[in-house]
């Protein structure tokens, strides 16, 4: 396996755009190694800090392979959210994760300094794992989700499902990573940042320049 992925430069985002996420993808060779390349990201962003992530998919077989390549991950606390919930449990995993989204984005180092007085040294990582039809409907009235990483495991093939799932899942200070393979999922990037006005830079090789 060989991801693609280069150091960006120190001009982006550009600070017009410093009220939006900035944007990265990350390119392997197969479509195999995408769920490889999703657990060696999962484990670093682990070992960096508490960090609310929410990872979006297209299907409902993507979201359970996804759970299950993770769930055995240390220090991961994993949701998921798909179409055959019950809306009340629906409700509850969304305000479940609002509300530790809502703690590490106005105290990031609150967790940190539990983990120092108790001689921890591991930190959580808070993860949700959706599919399009069950992020938050904002048009509808429910409030977004503001998670600092916002992954795109499957990239959508349409430019309103990416601005969806941006504005609904992503803070606007967090960073969106897409995972892309092939040349056919190169090109649907390239389509989505043109189309956009996005900027989408390789992202760098250590994750930590950018968390």
């Amino acid at each position: 396996m060989a991801v693609d992925a280069v150091k960006t430069s120190s001009s982006s985002p550009s600070s017009s755009h410093f009220s939006q996420p900035r944007q990265y993808y990350v390119a392997v060779d197969r479509p195999q190694f995408k769920m490889v390349t999703l657990v060696d990201l999962l484990r670093v962003a682990s070992k960096r800090s508490s960090l609310p992530v929410v990872l979006c998919c297209s299907s409902r077989d993507e979201l359970d392979a996804v759970c299950s390549a993770v769930s055995n991950l240390p220090n991961i606390s994993l949701d998921s959210l798909y179409s055959d919930l019950a809306e009340a449990e629906r409700m509850l995993i969304l305000d479940k994760f609002r509300q530790a989204t809502m703690k590490l984005n106005h105290n990031p180092a609150a967790n940190a300094e539990v983990n120092r007085e108790t001689g921890n040294e591991e930190h959580e990582l808070f993860m949700m794992v959706v599919t399009d039809a069950c992020i938050p409907h904002v048009s509808s009235g429910e409030s977004s989700i503001f998670a600092r990483v916002l992954i795109n495991h499957e990239l959508p093939t349409k430019k309103e499902t990416y601005l969806r799932r941006m504005a609904t899942c992503s803070a606007a200070d967090g960073i969106v990573i897409n995972m892309v393979a092939g040349a056919g999922e190169v090109m649907t990037l390239k389509n989505i940042e043109e189309s956009t006005g996005l900027v989408i830079e390789q992202m760098p090789i250590d994750m930590f320049e950018i968390l």
